[in-house]
């Protein structure tokens, strides 16, 4: 690729993050990528270009990447006639950011904290003026970073920010209340935390290597009528899943509001 890509925020983690993974898996070299910085510089990045200044980034740049909070992008959305733009915002819409920057080349992506070891799952959207060559890099770009999926419908990405745009934020809430009850009943804190994150890391690569169905996964353990499954009624009974959905909604309804006051 002979295109040079901007970050506007790229001092940040997740715009940081993204740029490493890019280097590292070789979708860029470091003269072809600009980090644009606020009270950091990123480090690390020996031949990429840094900037404080964002109009001149998003001038010099073919493709600009912004990578920082939806409140803070106003005072960033410069104008880039014709150029492709890609967001990892959540709550700023396609349209809205195609008005703001001056084209219709706009791409919507989703990444989440697991973009820093390379497991993330990235759900993208294209604009209409996105072309498959626009499209295909920043599916390159995302999978340097996990796991990429395009969906067409731009609801679909603002539901999968409350989602998996959380990242490791659900799991490690049960985490954290697993160590909590072990702790309580005696378990050095220690001991606890490693045998809650092993349990969590072993059934990533469960997931990873053999695909299960959760539903499935729970209906083999229901089957045993063992431990395993008289925990999984009392928790069932106690209603996590329906704390799951209400937790899923609040973060969706979030996700409206900030769209509400972003493109408005």
């Amino acid at each position: 690729m002979n295109q040079t890509l901007g970050i506007v925020g790229g001092g940040g983690w997740l715009g940081g993050a993204i740029a490493r993974a890019a280097l590292n898996r070789g979708v860029l070299r470091p003269e072809a990528l600009t980090l644009s910085w606020r009270s950091t510089p990123p480090r690390n990045m020996p031949g990429v270009r840094l900037t404080q200044d964002n109009r001149a980034l998003c001038d010099g740049a073919d493709i600009v990447m912004l990578s920082v909070r939806p409140e803070d992008w106003p005072a960033v959305a410069h104008p880039v006639p014709g150029k492709l733009v890609i967001s990892v915002m959540a709550g700023v819409s396609l349209e809205t950011m195609a008005r703001a920057h001056q084209t219709t080349r706009v791409i919507r992506a989703l990444p989440n904290a697991a973009a820093e070891v390379g497991a993330s799952y990235t759900p993208l959207v294209a604009w209409f003026g996105a072309t498959k060559a626009d499209r295909d890099f920043a599916r390159r770009l995302f999978e340097a970073c996990g796991a990429v999926d395009e969906i067409e419908d731009e609801a679909h990405l603002d539901y999968l920010s409350g989602l998996t745009g959380t990242g490791p934020a659900y799991p490690s809430l049960m985490a954290a209340a697993m160590v909590e009850d072990a702790v309580a009943r005696g378990l050095p804190e220690a001991i606890a935390r490693r045998a809650v994150n092993m349990m969590f890391v072993g059934t990533g690569r469960l997931i990873e290597t053999g695909n299960p169905d959760p539903a499935s996964t729970v209906e083999t353990f229901m089957a045993y009528r063992g431990v395993t499954a008289a925990g999984l009624d009392a928790m069932t009974q106690a209603g996590l899943p329906q704390a799951v959905r209400a937790g899923l909604s609040a973060a969706l309804a979030r996700t409206m509001q900030m769209n509400d006051a972003a493109n408005s």
